[in-house]
């Protein structure tokens, strides 16, 4: 995972942070995954080499930092995933039979929205719903 070590260091210097082991290595894994990973998928990854609250803690610093973006499926599970210049203009497809996210980067969602008067938005959701490859085959 070196070009991605590379990578996650070089992100987070950009910003003017500190790249601690932790949070280059769960960004390196972030960036490394063609799929939004869950808590326990990086707690499974890194074993006794990152604890599991470092992991949580790295993952709300990712996302405080705009470096990840978090979604929540329909589990109640918040997956992550890194990468994506425009972290919250872009849609995501959810399986509905393993859990599975992946980021929907080509679904352009610049479109204007009619808010209230004295209303911002900050990011839009938008989840397309299915069944993943993998599963289909099942």
């Amino acid at each position: 995972m070196s070009l991605y070590t590379d990578k996650a260091e070089e992100k987070i210097r950009a910003i003017g942070e500190r790249g601690t082991p932790a949070r280059i290595e769960v960004l390196a894994a972030l960036l490394a995954s063609p799929k939004a990973l869950a808590h326990t998928e990086l707690e499974e990854r890194f074993g006794d080499e990152i604890n599991r609250v470092t992991i949580y803690r790295v993952l709300d610093w990712l996302t405080d930092k705009q470096l990840a973006h978090r979604i929540a499926g329909d589990d109640r599970v918040w997956r992550y995933t890194a990468g994506n210049e425009e972290l919250h203009q872009h849609a995501h497809f959810q399986c509905e039979k393993c859990a599975q996210v992946v980021c929907l980067d080509q679904v352009n969602l610049a479109f204007a929205i009619a808010l209230p008067e004295g209303y911002r938005s900050h990011h839009i959701d938008m989840t397309v719903r299915g069944e993943c490859a993998k599963c289909r085959q099942l």
